[in-house]
């Protein structure tokens, strides 16, 4: 008797202990510790003991430790009772074990093992609650429009919940809305919507209004809002933020600003989840000093406020530094990065080629062994050290992947065509496709990026007629043909990202006919855009169609376009150098045009010419030397020159600019980089450039 109670009293202190580290938050290490306890004690196995311990395991994100404790979870004969009988294990866990693992799983997002445990609660004879069916559905979210057409995907699930009688369920019918929205089927969710008429709750509305949001259906998530708010149904942060998620999705800035105008009367918008709607909101309508009022009136920010303001910053260039200062000054409040911090804080090194910033920021994603969603981080550092031009430390990260999804694939796949390793990204393909990893639109942008800078057009064009036939992937706006000469039919059927690309194909063959009506095609789709208007330009100019040149430069002063203004970039000593054309700001800008300039008269005797042509119709005197001057101090070749001067010889140099390199400078750095001896890199609005030995990456097919 003495030794039950004595048992007793010891599952007692550990049930408490566990239930703190709960409760407290997710307190992962004390939790394992007990753990440790529980497994050399002398004290039996326990279901009650176990379902706490996968509880824990799966808010921390530890899956893969919640799955092991739940495989070996004993069953109660008798609930509650410890005597020795009741103690013994059997090989079948009860429901709440399967629900708390279902959780876990509904929580990662992890689909597959979610619907292979539900079958096994079937095989097995265990009954399903409303929590069950919910977690499997709630699983599905991210499979996309393929989660409907897959078995048992969310409509056999559904069909699964009507038979079983469970439709009654709010949390199972939220979990539908919420499921059917994701995979784009507006229609299925309201449908279950309207079907659960009075039985809805807060939730219910909530999930509509987000699924419009999904949808970019700003005007209908307000509607169904003001209609929440007339039937009595209680207004929550969740609610009001969804309603700005469909501002954001529907690109609706003004509607947004006139709903924060109403949040401001109640000060709603100083709650952190609300305050991530408005920030998010802002800083994808191109307003990011509001989007930082916004953070900065919240009080108590919260991660996921943090993560929102840090991935604000990173969409715009002016404030990629401020990305990363905001996610340093994260860390000082006390709070621990998570994956999606990582995320945000990777795509700002990634644009601004910060390679010791990126190296510094793996670093801690590894000291911190984020127990979540690995693979987003992976993926964000591939796309990190891609574009920063260490594209052997990308290919690392990716190799080390225990697990990978289609987006390593296509984020190796770029990286490589933007450097000019096509065979590689080829070759990434094939091993994609034999892996079984289902190939996106996305891959073949990629991949016939590659076949174009290698010049595998009878390649490119199998890979172009595969999408439809064999992988059953539309051709929409963002794919285009992959070599300039060949027919152009399907390209004429393209968006912007088709015409961009068919654009400067027809620069680099110096097709003028057809780079017109790219170019004609690009400023309907984009009539604000300079960059159009500016290929044409230096088209015309190159053909000695100086009038031509001119009536598109007259063209954009009249529609009020501007040419955003051509910046370099240069780390060097963890500081980052930026340069203008005809900069004078540095403080070294005299020894660095000096040097310019006795390089370049070093390169002009080896062979290289100016290009002056796109200045004047007939260049002679000092017209030509005014337009040699300003080549001798466009942004990449002022940068390139600081490089040169202050590292040591034989050092590599990355230069980073905003715009498409220009021909002239292409020349220049080829023959630079052959007299120094040193690699140069170029990472230009459109790929990099791998100067060595007289040569390029590209192929001088950029």
């Amino acid at each position: 008797m003495n030794q039950i109670s004595s048992e007793l009293q010891r599952f007692q202190r550990l049930r408490l202990l566990l239930k703190a580290c709960i409760d407290g938050g997710g307190d992962v290490s004390t939790g394992g510790a007990l753990h440790g306890l529980l497994l050399k004690s002398k004290l039996a196995a326990s279901t009650y003991l176990g379902n706490h311990l996968v509880l824990l395991y799966s808010r921390c994100g530890q899956t893969p430790l919640a799955r092991r404790v739940f495989e070996e979870i004993p069953h109660p004969n008798l609930p509650g009772s410890l005597r020795r009988r009741a103690l013994l294990p059997h090989p079948r866990p009860d429901l709440v074990s399967f629900n708390t693992l279902l959780a876990a799983y509904a929580a990662d997002g992890d689909a597959a093992e979610a619907l292979r445990l539900f079958r096994r609660m079937r095989a097995l004879g265990v009954g399903a609650d409303g929590f069950t069916l919910s977690s499997v559905v709630s699983s599905l979210r991210g499979v996309g429009s393929a989660a409907a057409a897959t078995t048992p995907g969310i409509a056999n699930l559904h069909a699964f919940v009507l038979t079983a009688g469970f439709a009654a369920f709010a949390s199972v019918s939220n979990a539908l809305i919420g499921g059917y929205s994701r995979a784009g089927l507006l229609r299925e969710a309201e449908r279950v919507f309207s079907e659960l008429g009075t039985s809805g709750d807060g939730v219910s509305w909530n999930c509509m209004i987000m699924g419009y949001g999904l949808h970019g259906d700003g005007p209908r998530a307000l509607a169904l809002f003001r209609e929440m708010a007339r039937g009595g149904h209680a207004v929550d942060m969740f609610t009001q933020a969804s309603v700005l998620t469909a501002f954001t999705a529907a690109r609706d800035l003004a509607g947004g600003a006139q709903f924060h105008a109403q949040l401001i009367k109640t000060a709603c918008e100083r709650n952190p989840h609300v305050g991530s709607g408005l920030v998010d909101l802002y800083a994808k309508g191109g307003r990011t000093v509001d989007a930082e009022k916004v953070f900065d009136e919240v009080p108590e920010p919260d991660l996921v406020l943090w993560n929102t303001m840090i991935s604000g910053y990173s969409l715009n260039e002016d404030f990629f530094e401020a990305a990363l200062r905001c996610f340093r000054e994260m860390q000082r409040k006390g709070l621990c990065p998570d994956d999606g911090s990582f995320v945000c804080a990777a795509s700002a090194c990634s644009n601004l080629s910060s390679p010791s910033q990126g190296r510094q920021l793996h670093a801690l994603a590894l000291k911190l062994d984020l127990p979540r969603n690995r693979v987003s981080v992976s993926n964000a550092l591939i796309a990190m050290y891609s574009k920063s031009g260490e594209l052997e430390d990308a290919g690392r990260v990716f190799r080390r992947m225990p697990e990978r999804n289609a987006v390593s694939f296509n984020s190796m796949i770029a990286g490589c065509a933007q450097h000019g390793r096509g065979e590689d990204g080829l070759a990434l393909f094939g091993e994609m496709v034999a892996g079984g990893e289902e190939p996106t639109g996305v891959t073949f942008v990629s991949v016939l990026s590659a076949c174009a800078h290698t010049g595998k057009v009878a390649e490119g064009w199998g890979y172009f007629n595969s999408m439809k036939g064999k992988f059953k992937i539309e051709r929409g706006r963002s794919i285009t043909p992959a070599c300039p000469e060949a027919d152009r039919d399907d390209a004429f059927s393209l968006g912007k990202a088709g015409w961009a690309a068919l654009l400067g194909a027809c620069r680099t063959h110096d097709n003028v006919g057809l780079g017109e009506k790219a170019a004609q095609a690009l400023v309907q789709l984009e009539p604000s855009n300079a960059s159009p208007y500016v290929v044409l330009a230096s088209m015309y100019a190159g053909a000695g169609r100086w009038e031509e040149a001119a009536g598109v430069r007259r063209m954009m002063r009249d529609r009020a376009v501007r040419k955003s203004p051509g910046c370099s970039w240069i780390e060097l000593k963890k500081r980052i150098h930026v340069f203008v054309a005809d900069d004078a700001s540095h403080p070294r800008t005299e020894e660095i045009r000096r040097f310019l300039a006795v390089l370049l008269g070093k390169i002009k005797n080896a062979g290289y010419v100016p290009d002056t042509r796109r200045w004047a119709p007939a260049m002679g005197g000092d017209d030509t030397r005014e337009a040699e001057l300003r080549l001798s101090y466009h942004s990449e070749k002022l940068a390139v020159a600081l490089g040169l001067l202050s590292t040591e010889d034989g050092a590599p140099i990355l230069v980073v600019k905003n715009l498409r390199i220009c021909g002239d400078c292409h020349s220049a750095i080829k023959l630079i980089a052959s007299m120094t001896g040193r690699r140069i890199t170029v990472r230009d609005a459109h790929r990099f450039h791998h100067f060595r030995e007289g040569e390029c990456s590209c192929g001088d097919y950029w």
